[in-house]
């Protein structure tokens, strides 16, 4: 599939030739709610993942070909992730698995606890832009492009206390004691620094004098497993996007 994105790019490019064009360059502060979607039934790690919102920011520059079509390359600061509250599983550390003969530790172990995974991407998406009331003061336009992605840091902050169970029954505890989950552990060299996926969004924009104000609402989709090792789950990320811009005409 990734080999005919961008051939479709640049015939779109040359179908254009003659049309008058120019750039502008916008700037959108927004929000993302990100999902890290689970590519493993088997792995507990993978699963109870939920949304909360996070920053978004970026930079694009329109390369107008005719009045209704362009292309929009763009530089974006995104935060994804995701957090669990309640009972979820962890890896047996060393100091508990030096409890169990040797071999028979379990892979999982389960506890009531708080916790919360950030990541921080540079996203770069091309994106390929229709507008459908160019000439008009309110203008409807819709993107999508392929974008690549480089991981700048990953964070995992855990909290609260709990007793650890075998089973995620709670039927089998560990011992009856309570243990504390407080602790922020960066993950990065776990996951893998680079990503491509799809991204896309509608818009809605008002032509001003010197420019124009919009509104856009979207997402992104990886399409690269983010963990090297399975072991520590299996995820992909995404995230709904939404947007509040101003663009202005070189």
């Amino acid at each position: 599939m990734k080999k005919y994105i961008f051939p479709v790019i640049f015939i779109s490019i040359a179908s254009a030739s003659g049309a008058q064009r120019y750039i502008e360059i916008a700037f959108k502060p927004g929000v993302s709610i990100p999902s890290l979607s689970s590519a493993s039934s088997g792995n507990p790690l993978s699963t109870g993942y939920r949304s909360q919102p996070y920053q978004d920011a970026a930079l694009h520059a329109e390369y107008h070909l005719r009045n209704d079509f362009s292309i929009q390359p763009q530089l974006e600061y995104c935060i994804q992730g995701g957090k669990k509250n309640g009972l979820q599983a962890f890896t047996v550390p060393g100091e508990i698995a030096a409890q169990f003969p040797p071999g028979e530790a379990p892979a999982y172990l389960y506890a009531d606890y708080k916790s919360e995974t950030k990541l921080a991407y540079f996203l770069l998406p091309v994106l390929l832009k229709y507008h459908l009331n160019p000439k008009k003061k309110w203008d409807v336009y819709v993107a999508a492009g392929p974008f690549a992605s480089y991981l700048l840091g990953a964070i995992n902050k855990t909290s609260g206390s709990s007793i650890i169970y075998l089973d995620k029954d709670k039927t089998q505890p560990l011992s009856m004691e309570s243990r504390p989950f407080d602790s922020e552990t960066h993950i990065v060299n776990d996951l893998h620094r680079f990503n491509i996926g799809m991204s896309g969004h509608v818009g809605l924009g008002y032509k001003i004098i010197s420019g124009c104000i919009f509104l856009e609402a979207g997402g992104n989709y990886g399409l690269i497993l983010i963990q090297k090792n399975s072991a520590n789950g299996r995820n992909r990320t995404g995230a709904a996007v939404v947007s509040l811009g101003y663009q202005y005409e070189l």
